[in-house]
């Protein structure tokens, strides 16, 4: 499920494996590799690879293109960022602190969407964000969540200092809440949705709050990028093909997401309810205009921070310089010389153009 993340050990671990790979030149091939996993912004993949879509764009291009579901995120960052897949559906964050930070130079080809009320801050029996005060929080540790609750405790001028984090799966969250001990969680749907059928659950922030800090991205290696460009010329057609039927009018958008919605564990009804909580880039125009918008500067640059401060930017990162990443206008925050995210949105205005 997506945003379930590793914690430092294994992203230290992970980031071993990575630095092995990372310096590998990626010779143009034939043959390419890209895992996805449950998350109402990524089902689109697993429908274009069930009804032949990703098959007619590798055609195309004259490649083969196999798209693997994972059920574990981090497995399928883990396999990306060892180079055993050349593409990974990942939150912005994510792409930070596990390739970029483990030394995978690695490029967002798609923007696809950011989350717009997916993600919560809930309190039993409170209304009000400042009643947080003094109580442990479960979340995933180190995850967006994580990164949410810093941006909602940072809104009422509090810390985390005020609160006591309690890391817990996202596999036990909605259980837990229904403990009496568990005060508070901070999650991501369909588990804000399962918890707020509770009557005393009260969300009190959601990433509305925040619109474009959390992204949900389709990132590939930067060198397999640079070596084979169709690949992601195929991904970017791939994406706006899946996402005109979804959207389009009638019985084809209707049957679209109906088998998303199937796949991903819920009803059309609930499919719909985490769509409207969404901001799904359908359009390759709109993508290609937030890719290129200041707030990804903005965003990018909070979120290096609080990795910093979570020490989760690389073994002996001296600052949130430490790794570089590059934005849509070529500008760098941080390290120039050790550029390992960047936002790309070549491929994107191409699909735009009508020129893919």
């Amino acid at each position: 499920m997506r945003k379930t993340r590793l914690l430092s050990s294994l992203i230290l671990a992970g980031s071993i494996v990575a630095l092995s790979v990372a310096g590998a030149s990626a010779a143009p091939k034939k043959d390419f590799k890209v895992a996805w996993s449950i998350y109402v912004g990524w089902m689109p993949w697993g429908y274009a690879a069930d009804t032949g879509i990703v098959k007619k764009w590798a055609d195309k291009y004259g490649i083969t293109i196999e798209v693997k579901q994972f059920n574990d995120y981090v497995e399928s960052i883990n396999q990306y960022t060892a180079g055993s897949f050349d593409a990974v559906t990942i939150t912005n964050m994510d792409a930070l602190s596990i390739p970029a930070a483990g030394g995978v130079d690695t490029t967002a080809v798609i923007v696809g969407d950011f989350s717009n009320g997916n993600d919560a801050v809930i309190l039993k029996d409170k209304k009000d964000l400042t009643a947080i005060k003094g109580q442990k929080v479960n979340l995933v540790e180190f995850s967006v969540s994580h990164y949410l609750l810093a941006r909602a405790l940072e809104s009422n001028k509090l810390t985390e200092k005020d609160i006591k984090v309690v890391n817990t799966s996202d596999a036990d969250l909605a259980a837990a809440y229904k403990t009496a001990d568990v005060t508070a969680v901070v999650t991501w749907n369909p588990i804000v949705s399962e918890i707020l059928s509770s009557p005393d659950a009260h969300k009190v922030f959601d990433s509305s709050q925040i619109p474009g800090e959390i992204m949900d991205l389709m990132v590939a290696n930067t060198a397999v990028v640079k070596d084979n460009p169709n690949f992601a010329k195929a991904l970017v057609g791939i994406w706006y093909e899946t996402m005109a039927k979804m959207t389009a009018e009638g019985a084809e958008a209707k049957a679209a997401k109906e088998a998303m919605a199937k796949a991903s564990g819920t009803d059309l009804a609930g499919f719909e309810s985490q769509l409207a909580s969404t901001r799904l880039f359908s359009k390759a125009a709109d993508a290609e205009a937030f890719t290129k918008s200041a707030a990804i500067g903005s965003t990018m640059d909070r979120v290096r921070k609080f990795l910093f401060d979570k020490d989760l930017l690389g073994k002996g990162a001296k600052s949130a310089d430490a790794v570089g990443i590059e934005l849509a206008d070529k500008s760098v925050l941080g390290d120039k010389s050790n550029v390992k995210l960047r936002f790309d949105p070549s491929f994107m205005d191409m699909a735009a153009a009508g020129k893919l």
